[in-house]
């Protein structure tokens, strides 16, 4: 089987959506997707389609000016893959085309504008992108359309689109007759978890943790439950247009959309049966990517291929972090965790390549830095509870003391989670001192448990490997963590 082509290129996507006109360059890490420069202006090209039937004249200018600029920074840039597309506003209206017409005169960008077909597939493809393990409904909500596409075992099924968009509807409308007539003949549409998508309710989750208190505001994979979403309509339903913009510290045009965002989301749940809600940082613009992406990349877990472009940046060797997981898997295969086995396998993958994510960081400061680095890094296929296991192993990777956040910490993982993070980090250190990081050496090595003995074996001429308190130091850390006596072992 030839390897897939993991070789690192940049990526343009110009979003032309019924509120925002969005420009995104991306570096892509073969299944890694990193944003480099994120620039939007909240045209509201839609506001008025419904209502007229054609484009807002200000949204059009507004639109226009953007794309212009957006075009001199492609001129600068030249990303090797560019995509120009527009949803629901610029296809529904009367004017739309010609609207595309005068854009290509200003600037020779050719826009995509995609069906209501496309556009929902694109938003699920963003959703696998995030997290390739999403089962359930995807669901985007734009400016004037909400698109609804059942996701599960890695694939899209057929979805729809509904024109439940803020500028689609009247504000005292509500939703829940459309949804519960269109839910009930589909079947498929019906799930126990909603992936939310769409920058209203990415706004409603970051509204929620601010309420809650909750301190890593990283929307992505931030989950809800039905009852949340329920109360917080209930809230935002109370509101005043300045009381939302001093309650979120939001644009004023975002806040304006968040009761009806919220109010669409409460009947969405009801009405599919949903009982909690996942929010995806990833959408149209990521699923058009994901889409480009051969079949060989597709398939790898975007999870340890972020991890290892993260960590290969500050990595001594080439290849360390594929050696440091094979060879933990001896002594912590079969341990207690907090996931299932297929899942914690994949953790120890991740953390392997973040084993050297604080080599370049001052040796005073590496374990808290790399611990916050890990926590917030814009990595995608893991949820909070798994960014707080990872942060947590690097920071013991590294010698770190007391935790920089140990009640957000201990609040996702408990104390038992917090231990097994740990000991992952200390087997992380004893491979890391090991073998100077060196894959070689590693591979000469081999950690077992034998009973309630956790025995480190080095064969010759690489025994002397075995020699010096630092290396007796970690193998001791890490099998008193694991409730064992440590052996050296010279073959």
């Amino acid at each position: 089987m030839t390897a897939p082509d993991l070789r690192s290129r940049d990526a343009a996507v110009i979003d032309i959506g019924s509120n925002s006109v969005r420009l995104v360059f991306y570096r892509i890490e073969g299944r890694a997707i990193w944003t480099g420069h994120n620039e939007k202006v909240l045209a509201g090209l839609g506001r008025e389609v419904t209502s007229t039937g054609k484009l807002s004249r200000a949204g059009v200018e507004a639109a226009r000016t953007a794309l212009k600029r957006f075009r001199v920074l492609l001129d600068a840039i030249a990303p090797a893959e560019v995509h120009v597309v527009a949803t629901a506003a610029v296809r529904e209206a009367e004017d739309g085309p010609d609207f595309c017409d005068r854009v290509a005169a200003d600037t020779g960008l050719k826009i995509r504008v995609l069906t209501g077909e496309e556009e929902a597939r694109y938003a699920a493809l963003g959703v696998l992108a995030g997290s390739p393990l999403a089962e359930g409904l995807a669901a985007d909500l734009g400016g004037s359309s909400l698109e609804l596409v059942p996701v599960g075992g890695g694939r899209v099924g057929h979805g729809l689109t509904l024109p439940l968009g803020p500028f689609s509807v009247k504000d005292a409308a509500d939703p829940a007759g459309l949804l519960g007539e269109t839910l009930g003949s589909r079947s498929e549409l019906r799930a126990p978890m909603i992936h939310a998508v769409g920058g209203a309710w990415r706004a409603l989750a970051l509204l929620h943790m601010r309420q809650t208190r909750h301190r890593l505001e990283i929307v992505h994979q931030y989950e809800m439950s039905r009852r949340d979403i329920s109360d917080l309509s209930r809230l935002l339903s109370l509101q005043s247009e300045d009381s939302l913009n001093r309650l979120a510290k939001l644009a004023k045009q975002r806040a304006a959309t968040l009761p009806h965002a919220a109010r669409v989301l409460t009947a969405l749940c009801e009405r599919a049966g949903a009982d909690r809600v996942s929010f995806s940082a990833y959408g149209i613009r990521e699923g058009l990517l994901l889409d480009t992406m051969p079949e060989a990349v597709r398939g790898l877990d975007p999870l340890v291929e972020g991890c290892r472009a993260l960590g290969a940046r500050a990595a001594l060797s080439e290849g360390f972090d594929r050696s440091l997981a094979a060879w933990l898997k001896g002594a912590l295969e079969g341990q207690k965790t907090h996931f299932p086995p297929e899942r914690a396998a994949r953790l120890v993958e991740a953390g392997s390549a973040l084993a050297d994510v604080g080599a370049r960081l001052h040796p005073d400061h590496r374990a808290n830095v790399a611990f916050e680095q890990v926590l917030r890094a814009p990595v995608p296929g893991m949820d909070h509870l798994e960014r707080a296991f990872l942060a947590v192993a690097v920071h013991a990777r590294y010698g770190g003391g007391s935790l920089p956040e140990e009640v957000l910490a201990t609040r996702l993982l408990g104390r038992e989670g917090l231990d097994r993070a740990r000991i992952l980090g200390l087997a992380l250190r004893l491979g890391s001192d090991l073998s100077g990081r060196a894959p070689s050496l590693l591979n000469a090595t081999r950690l077992t448990r034998e009973g309630e003995v956790l025995v480190l074996r080095a064969a010759r001429p690489q025994a002397d490997l075995l020699l010096g308190e630092k290396v007796a130091k970690r193998l001791g850390a890490l099998a008193q963590a694991l409730g064992l006596t440590a052996r050296l072992e010279a073959a």
